[in-house]
């Protein structure tokens, strides 16, 4: 994934925000990266313009090569379901549906057979310990098991990139610590690419770099290893 020269700006008033500046980002396969800063330094904003919900004042996106934007509606829904996963802070699961349910629905809006979305839906599961929990709906689970669940829907059709919004942000310590420890397994095992939006200092520990946002800009980002 890759971003440049990336403005994002809103009408407020009489007055223009400019919540995204010029921003230059590029995200090599396999990578853990988190973005960090104070509350309305647009780290979000870039996050949801990163996948496609917002799309960019100036600038442009590619995923594997191809543009986010300047296409059409549907080509953009195609690419974001192939090639994007998302985890949410507040889970985002349907209380209707089953653990197993809420995972293949990816797959099924791919057009995936059913046998093989489930197939693939309790394959998930399993990966993130919860096989056993696969027919429970949301509301009979803990909250770090529903994270769980949300882990195992990001990752059922095996994206190029992970975009996470404050992933922990609903969990107690040791649930939080739990789902960072999920988190890089499967970006060790399946080299999955991961962008974390997150004020959680732990997971920065666990990632290969960290990039500091402030007032629209990316600032002095930080690579793990040269920290060592």
């Amino acid at each position: 994934m890759q971003a440049n020269g990336v403005w994002k700006l809103y009408a407020s008033g009489t007055s223009t925000v400019e919540a995204v500046r010029g921003v230059h980002l590029t995200l090599q396969t396999g990578e853990m990266v988190a973005i960090m800063g104070p509350s309305g330094c647009g780290k979000t904003t870039l996050l949801n313009v990163l996948s496609g919900i917002d799309e960019p004042t100036a600038g442009t996106v590619t995923v594997n090569n191809q543009p986010l934007f300047g296409i059409s509606d549907n080509e953009r829904t195609s690419m974001r379901s192939k090639y994007l996963g998302f985890i949410f802070q507040d889970f985002n699961l349907l209380p209707v549906l089953s653990a197993v349910e809420n995972v293949e629905l990816p797959l099924l809006l791919l057009g995936h057979g059913a046998s093989d979305a489930r197939k693939r839906a309790l394959e998930a599961l399993k990966d993130v310990g919860l096989e056993e929990r696969s027919q429970h709906r949301p509301a009979e689970l803990s909250g770090g098991q529903q994270q769980r669940v949300a882990v195992a829907r990001a990752i059922v059709h095996r994206p190029s990139v992970i975009l996470c919004d404050e992933p922990t942000g609903n969990l107690d310590s040791k649930t939080s610590a739990e789902v960072l420890t999920l988190l890089k397994r499967l970006n060790s095992e399946q080299d999955t690419t991961f962008l974390i939006v997150t004020h959680d200092a732990n997971i920065a520990t666990l990632c290969d770099r960290v990039i500091q946002m402030d007032d629209g800009l990316i600032v002095n980002p930080v690579t793990q290893h040269e920290e060592e």
